[in-house]
C-alpha cells in the first residue's frame, strides 16, 4: 500500500512542487542523487572508480513534449560521454527512450539514440537504454533490437515483476543484448506484473539464473543480499567466473554492501543520477525500499 501510494505522488505535481522546492527535501535528495551539474557527477564518478567500481552516469529527465527537449537531451549525454572519454572513467551512460522523444516520434529517438551509439562505438563507451513503465516496454526493446544489429554497444534492462519478462530475456539475449535485471519501480497493474513482492523476488532469480548461464556480461541489480548470495552461489555452482557478470547498485544505496562485494573480487558498478529532474527518480527510491523512505523522513526530523 505504501508502496503504491508513493508511486502514484510521483505523478502528483503539488507534491512533486512542493518536494523540489524545500530546503530540507532538497538536501536529502543529495544522498541519492549525485547533485544538478554534471561536474558534480563527473567527481562521484572518479571517486567510485578509485575505490574499485565502475560506474553508469544518467542525466535524469523523462517524457519531453517538444523535439527541442530532446535534442538537448541528447547533446548532454553526447557530453557526458566525451567528458567521461577525456577523464578516462570507468563508466557509461543510461538513457530514458522517452527523454530522447518517445511520446513524440519513434523515428526522431531512433535519430538521437543513434547519435549517442555512433559516438559510444567510436570512443569505447557503453549506453544502456533504461526500461521504463510497461506502456514503452516493447517499443524499448524493439528499438534496442534494431541498434543492436548496427552497435555492440548497446544495453538494456529488463525487470522481474512482469510477466512477459522471460520471453523478452530470450529475444534480447538471442541477439546478444547485454541485459541490467531489475525488480521494477513502476505501478503495474495485475494483470501483466505479479503484484506480490514475493513473487516478483521469485521471478527476479529464476531470470537472474539464466541471465548468469547465458548472458553477455549481464548486470544483477538489487541490493537485496539474500538474491545478491544466490547469485554468488549460483554462479559457483555452475563455475561462472566473477569476470563474466557485475553488480550493480544505486548511488547512497548499501555502500557498505558495495565495497564489501569489490573487496571479495566481483565486478561492481554503481549507477549514478544527477541532474534538476530528480523528483520521479526519488519517489521510485522510496517506493523501491522501506529503508530509503526512513532515511529520509528520519533526516528531516532533525532539522
Amino acid at each position: 500500500m505504501l508502496r503504491d501510494t508513493l508511486l502514484v505522488l510521483t505523478n502528483q505535481r503539488a507534491v512533486r512542487d512542493f518536494v523540489t522546492s524545500n530546503t530540507m527535501t532538497r538536501r536529502v535528495a543529495r544522498r541519492f542523487v549525485a547533485g544538478e551539474r554534471p561536474d558534480e557527477a563527473l567527481a562521484v564518478a572518479r571517486s567510485l572508480n578509485q575505490r574499485g567500481m565502475a560506474v553508469t552516469l544518467d542525466h535524469l529527465g523523462e517524457n519531453v513534449h517538444e523535439a527541442r527537449e530532446a535534442e538537448a537531451a541528447t547533446q548532454e549525454y553526447l557530453a557526458i560521454l566525451e567528458r567521461i572519454k577525456e577523464a578516462g572513467l570507468n563508466g557509461g551512460i543510461s538513457v530514458k527512450l522517452t527523454a530522447m522523444g518517445l511520446d513524440l516520434s519513434e523515428e526522431l529517438t531512433r535519430e538521437n539514440l543513434s547519435l549517442l551509439l555512433e559516438y559510444a562505438s567510436r570512443c569505447g563507451g557503453f549506453v544502456r537504454v533504461d526500461m521504463e513503465g510497461s506502456a514503452y516496454t516493447e517499443r524499448t526493446i524493439q528499438i534496442v533490437l534494431e541498434m543492436r544489429r548496427r552497435f555492440d554497444c548497446v544495453g538494456t534492462v529488463l525487470q522481474s515483476a512482469l510477466y512477459r519478462t522471460m520471453q523478452d530475456l530470450e529475444r534480447l539475449t538471442a541477439a546478444g543484448v547485454r541485459i541490467r535485471l531489475v525488480k521494477g519501480a513502476y505501478l503495474e497493474p495485475k494483470e501483466i506484473a505479479f503484484p506480490k513482492k514475493a513473487d516478483v523476488d521469485c521471478s527476479y532469480i529464476e531470470l537472474m539464473h539464466v541471465l548468469l548461464r547465458r548472458g553477455d556480461f549481464p548486470s544483477i541489480a538489487t541490493h537485496d543480499e539474500r538474491i545478491i548470495n544466490e547469485a554468488k552461489r549460483f554462479a559457483r555452482m555452475h563455475g561462472i567466473e566473477p569476470s563474466r557478470f557485475e553488480f550493480q547498485m544505486l548511488y547512497g544505496i548499501r555502500r557498505d554492501l558495495q565495497e564489501q562485494l569489490v573487496t571479495e573480487g566481483y565486478n561492481v558498478r554503481v549507477y549514478i543520477p544527477y541532474g534538476n529532474q530528480w523528483y520521479p527518480y526519488l519517489m521510485r527510491r522510496m517506493a523501491e525500499r522501506p529503508a530509503n523512505l526512513l532515511f529520509v523522513a528520519s533526516n528531516m526530523l532533525r532539522r
